[in-house]
């Protein structure tokens, strides 16, 4: 009678006790150097896959506390009820009410998106569309994309500035020009990146400065592209005054 050599229990009693594991420690739990040995065993358990560090470590499912968009992590490790990193960013973005941003999506799964989100939307799962020069990821259906698309703009402020009184407008202008190039520009992007749908046009015309200027700042700031040793150059500012003596 054949006696089985390798036991998934070994490595149920492992990642009981580890939580999670990569499959370099698994194979020495097993006493194996085969890769196909461990997955073959950790498929009985079963067992869950990161989605961050590149699909490195495992888990058992029965160990995961996943929230209620279906995500759990101890540390850094990062595990998704909905599979790998491509199988959760199409079914985050394809079953949301309003689309995502990149950043949205980064924020919510803390690792680097945007290679993934190319795949995506060259292979067709997705569809991106631009709102105030930032893509949106929506589903590829034209019908759902385009409920996506209005409930986006729905949550956005009026897309004019006639609510805003003539007083408020002097502030802003006269705080705007107190600030040099850089920061002129950050907070023309911020306000736009507040404002939502349209914020580059309607900044623009609330400043008096180039529609490209506010884009420019907001892609800063999204990208987190800022010269922080540059916010205010050399000579800038108030003068010092001197105490005559």
């Amino acid at each position: 009678m054949n006696t089985e050599r390798y036991s998934s229990s070994l490595l149920k009693i492992y990642l009981k006790t580890e939580i999670v594991s990569t499959l370099t420690d698994l194979k020495e739990v097993l006493g194996t150097s085969a890769s196909k040995t461990v997955l073959r065993k950790l498929k009985e358990l079963p067992c869950i896959k990161s989605y961050s560090h590149s699909g490195s470590y495992y888990s058992l499912e029965e160990l995961a506390q996943f929230d209620k968009l279906g995500l759990w992590h101890i540390g850094s490790v990062r595990f998704s009820q909905h599979g790998t990193l491509v199988e959760t960013l199409e079914t985050f973005i394809t079953t949301s009410k309003s689309g995502y941003f990149a950043n949205e999506l980064k924020e919510l799964l803390h690792v680097s998106v945007r290679e993934t989100l190319l795949r995506l939307t060259t292979s067709g799962l997705i569809v991106r569309k631009k709102i105030s020069g930032v893509y949106l990821y929506c589903n590829p259906e034209p019908k759902i994309r385009k409920k996506q698309l209005m409930n986006r703009q729905a949550f956005k402020p009026e897309t004019n500035t006639a609510c805003i009184s003539d007083e408020v407008k002097a502030s802003i202008i006269l705080f705007v020009s107190l600030l040099d190039e850089q920061q002129r520009r950050l907070f023309a992007g911020l306000e736009s990146i507040m404002w939502g749908y349209g914020g580059d046009r309607m900044i623009a015309n609330l400043l008096g400065i180039n529609k490209n200027t506010v884009a420019k700042g907001r892609q800063q700031l999204l990208s987190q592209n800022v010269d922080e040793n540059n916010i205010r150059q050399s000579g800038g500012g108030r003068k010092s005054i001197k105490k005559n003596t």
